[in-house]
């Protein structure tokens, strides 16, 4: 039988500390009627929920506050995925909590950085209404955002990124200038490995865009020919717990860690802060906000002062599973053809490669300074590191070994 090329690298599952409180009620109740995978049930569930409870509670760091927004993109087979189907059941249930939201404040389409403002902008007539700044943005057919981005002088990924970051939106343009103050915006997206991959470029790795979305791999979890049979009234508690709970996240405050929260986030920052080389590196930059933006999500779900251990543990078991997913997408590549090209030579060779062998596998049509660019990356990056060999007989020839099997 041939493997499952989906299969062969698929993420562990998440540990059972992400579905807890309400979301893992919902998942719980929802997961048996459903053929789509248990995490995009829980994400998007978390995203959703983090939009809908708005400005108001925030986690801080230094100067910096984190309100519980989040960007959220699910990776996984079209059709067969079942992303599509996830989000209904999660619309359904927030619907019924907060029809406000779901029927005026779900928006599709982004297709540059000014429309996303309008959507949130300030008004300039005090006797209007205030605005709802909160915007869930649903983009089902993430591969066509991916390619409004590539288009030169659009403006959309700032908008994005500071959208994420919870700063000030605004056009610098001389005629009717957009500006939206205290915009609180998610995203949910959808997309196929394949075209993540087609269509990520490196400049949206490196300027921060894609880290501000937490990568969760998703497929479909079962067969139900005829489709599930939950009843509205199997999720009555659970959409009684989120009104509860977004009442509750209406209350302006600060939220912190609780001391044996704070014990454990000294035990895994560290880690969380440590880099990785790459595309995974680049994708997976921002471990810690996100954490801190998961835990508080759990922490107002559960209607808790502050974040407790238990929420830290739960938004410690999703970013797990999402940097497990995000090497699922990009594995050891360092976006680069050339350095990818010699990894591949020298990974599985102990003994490493000499520059003879590294020339040969480019048919020496490589010019010497990208090789030599290519190999400094990889060093740089911690794969290879540069030895010299001797047969006894001449000058020592260079050799470049694979750090985790060099001696």
């Amino acid at each position: 039988m041939v493997p499952d090329p989906l299969i062969t690298r698929w993420p562990k599952p998440a540990a059972q500390a992400a579905f807890h409180g309400l979301a893992g009620e919902f998942v719980r109740l929802t997961e048996p009627h459903t053929e789509a995978d248990p995490l995009a049930l829980l994400t998007q569930f978390l995203v959703a929920f983090g939009t809908a409870a708005g400005r108001h509670a925030y986690y801080e760091v230094e100067a910096s506050r984190h309100y519980p927004n989040e960007f959220l993109v699910l990776v996984g087979p079209s059709g067969k995925g079942r992303k599509g189907s996830s989000w209904d059941h999660v619309e359904t249930v927030l619907g019924h909590a907060d029809p406000g939201l779901v029927n005026e404040r779900v928006v599709s389409g982004m297709s540059s950085g000014e429309g996303l403002i309008a959507e949130v902008r300030d008004t300039e007539d005090e006797k209007e209404p205030a605005p709802d700044k909160r915007l869930l943005v649903l983009e089902p057919e993430f591969a066509q955002v991916m390619k409004v981005l590539a288009r030169e002088g659009n403006t959309l990924s700032p908008v994005v990124r500071n959208g994420w970051d919870g700063k000030r939106l605004q056009t610098l343009v001389r005629a009717s200038p957009l500006r939206a103050t205290g915009a609180h915006i998610g995203i949910v997206a959808h997309i196929t490995k394949d075209e993540l991959l087609r269509y990520l470029n490196a400049t949206e790795l490196a300027n921060g865009f894609f880290n501000r979305f937490l990568v969760v791999a998703v497929r479909r979890s079962k067969e139900l020919p005829f489709g599930g049979r939950i009843r509205g009234s199997d999720l009555a508690d659970v959409r009684r717990g989120l009104v509860d709970a977004l009442n509750r996240a209406g209350t302006e405050r600060r939220v912190a860690f609780t001391d044996p929260a704070a014990e454990r986030w000294i035990e895994v920052y560290s880690a969380l802060s440590r880099g990785q080389a790459g595309m995974l590196g680049a994708a997976t930059a921002r471990a810690e906000a996100h954490v801190c933006r998961l835990a508080l999500i759990y922490a107002l779900l559960d209607r808790a002062d502050d974040i407790a251990i238990e929420h830290l543990e739960a938004a410690l078991a999703v970013w797990a599973y999402a940097s497990a997913s995000a090497r699922w997408v990009f594995g050891e590549s360092l976006g680069d053809p050339t350095a990818d090209d010699i990894w591949e030579l020298a990974r599985d060779r102990p003994a490493g490669v000499s520059r003879t062998e590294v020339r040969d596998l480019f048919s020496r049509n490589k010019k010497a300074r990208e090789i030599d660019r290519a190999l400094g990356a990889l060093i740089e990056a911690g794969r290879l590191q540069r030895t010299s060999q001797t047969d006894g007989r001449g000058r020592p020839a260079e050799v470049w070994v694979p750090v985790q099997r060099a001696a």
